[in-house]
């Protein structure tokens, strides 16, 4: 038994919900564990969701169990296939693996006969209320509801109204079938829900076979029965729906029914996730779809360059809990970082540039450099990288009046060019505006790196690129789509755009072996941050550049 493998640390370090599922397979409640993700295909995911992808796969793989990608596709009206698919690619990619992919239209017969059941049992019954009338009918959380008139019809009745819903001869919103509970209950879930309404749509599975479509409440716990589910688990609004669930299943007779057990979802501060608002921002043309960098979908998570390896550890962090609370940005930037920072080769990429020339170099001269791919990782080797007498480096490595403490290149400094020699300013060119066009130095042979050379030191390295064969690329540097100043929200509800949130740079130059970087790589760029290869806008011999995460970190962990 599981329960009585671990020891007496791990029992105390473990969270509420295994502490659950101990009880449950010690008491034989169940034998084994079955759990599923149960996305509803009217978006793509984000962040959010991922923690419940992973906390499930998560149970399912601990206790040697089951795990499913379940469809809650009973809404034909918001759903596409699109929703599916990005969906599927993205719980593979955030899982390692594909899991059974299972989808609630591939049981509308089964709920369609469960509905039966219920009104044979007396438990059902078909209303003709409208919407309004059904609402108002039913109180508020501080007078209980009151019964529908059509609540008494026989079962005889109410067998032959449905099977006319069923049948297309009632128009939208005309009848409905509702649960027969307890409209003074104070659970105002339990107060006769609706369990079937009338929709002449075109489902994306079941074409037009179907003109009525049961509701996620009654549809859900069946769905989880029929798989063989032993444990629901899902996020905290979903507490006051626990009693139709077990109604549901308790009413309908299934064996061994699934057990709902609810944990607080994750928030992230400054951060879209509603889906409402994502769509907006697309369809407004904010963005450039449902994958767009700045956003944080899981679709666009990993197009900016995130592993799936830095959002489980993510997870981790956050840990399961049943009180809901909010977790900084930061501490998903720390995780991307130290995912990265040891297994990726620093680049040398130029993202602002001023052209630098060594007026003792021979002209025309090439020479290739040893380069060190990440100084804190021997393991990852080095590289060539040629050297001559013009470079590119940052405009602001140079100033020709520097404040103190500036320990890079001005007149009269010198500096290290990285894994290459010092060289010593001599002069600079401006143009009519002011703004220097040109930087001249002098370099001395004795230092170049590796050599040995102790004769002096300087206090300053710089980056840089050889002009003949840095290539041209463009370079898209990425902030929060939100301006954190002002709020994530407007009153009207709209979402407060940061302006500065995607900055595109054309005229960057970085190594030669950089423009034959594949769609999806990844590298350091010195001093500049963690970039990636975009996987929608790259072509041959064309990369674009995605900012992942900068180099500074204002989260530490715990």
């Amino acid at each position: 038994m599981a329960e009585e493998m671990k020891t007496e640390n791990e029992k105390t370090a473990r969270n509420f919900i295994e502490n659950e599922i101990d009880k449950d397979l010690k008491e034989g409640v169940y034998d084994h564990v079955v759990t599923r993700f149960p996305p509803e295909p009217n978006g793509y995911l984000h962040i959010g969701h991922a923690k419940s992808i992973l906390l499930n796969q998560g149970l399912a793989r601990e206790y040697g169990g089951k795990f499913n990608l379940r469809f809650d596709d009973t809404n034909p009206q918001k759903e596409r296939v699109e929703y599916v698919e990005s969906i599927t690619d993205d719980v593979e990619w955030i899982c390692g693996e594909k899991p059974p992919i299972y989808f609630a239209s591939d049981y509308f017969e089964q709920m369609y006969e469960c509905a039966l059941r219920l009104i044979r049992k007396g438990k059902a019954f078909v209303c003709d209320l409208s919407p309004e009338q059904i609402r108002e009918y039913r109180g508020t959380l501080k007078e209980p509801g009151k019964n529908s008139p059509y609540r008494d019809r026989t079962v005889e009745e109410n067998l032959a109204l449905f099977q006319e819903m069923k049948e297309g001869k009632c128009e939208d919103g005309t009848r409905v079938l509702r649960a027969k509970i307890d409209m003074a209950s104070p659970n105002i879930n339990m107060r006769d829900p609706i369990l079937y309404r009338v929709a002449h749509l075109e489902h994306h599975n079941t074409a037009d076979q179907w003109c009525i479509y049961p509701m996620y409440d009654f549809a859900h716990p069946i769905e989880d029965a029929v798989e063989g589910v032993t444990h629901s688990i899902c996020t905290l609004e979903f507490e006051d729906h626990r009693p139709l669930y077990d109604w549901v299943v308790r009413e309908c007779e299934f064996e061994n029914p699934p057990r709902q057990i609810e944990f607080a979802k994750m928030y992230l501060t400054n951060v879209v996730t509603g889906k409402r608002y994502i769509k907006k921002l697309v369809e407004d043309g904010i963005v450039d779809g449902w994958d767009d960098p700045r956003l944080v979908t899981i679709a666009a998570l990993r197009r900016r360059g995130y592993t799936a390896s830095s959002i489980r550890r993510f997870m981790e962090l956050c840990g399961v809990s049943k009180s809901n609370s909010s977790v900084d940005y930061a501490m998903l930037e720390y995780c991307i970082r130290e995912d990265l920072k040891m297994s990726q080769s620093r680049m040398m990429a130029v993202l602002d540039p001023v052209k630098l020339i060594i007026d003792n170099y021979d002209e025309g001269a090439i020479e290739y450099l040893d380069v060190p791919n990440n100084q804190e990782n021997p393991e990852l080797g080095t590289r060539k990288v040629p050297f001559g007498r013009e470079l590119y480096i940052e405009r602001d490595d140079f100033m020709i009046d520097p404040p103190k403490k500036y320990f890079r290149l001005f007149p009269g400094n010198e500096v290290r060019l990285m894994s290459a020699y010092f060289v010593k300013c001599v002069g600079y060119e401006t143009d009519e505006a002011g703004n220097v066009t040109q930087i001249h130095c002098t370099y001395d042979p004795e230092t170049k790196s590796g050599s040995g050379f102790t004769g002096r030191k300087v206090k300053g390295t710089i980056h840089w690129v050889a002009v003949p064969t840095a290539k041209k690329v463009q370079v898209r540097l990425y902030e929060n789509i939100v301006d954190e100043e002002k709020g994530v929200y407007n009153e009207d509800g709209s979402v407060n755009v940061n302006p500065n949130s995607l900055v595109v740079c054309d005229n960057c130059y970085v190594e030669p072996e950089l423009a034959e970087a594949n769609p999806g790589d990844k590298f350091q760029f010195m001093r500049n941050g963690f970039f990636c290869v975009d996987t929608k806008d790259s072509k041959q011999d064309a990369p674009v550049f995605n900012r992942i995460v900068s180099l500074k970190s204002s989260y530490r962990p715990k």
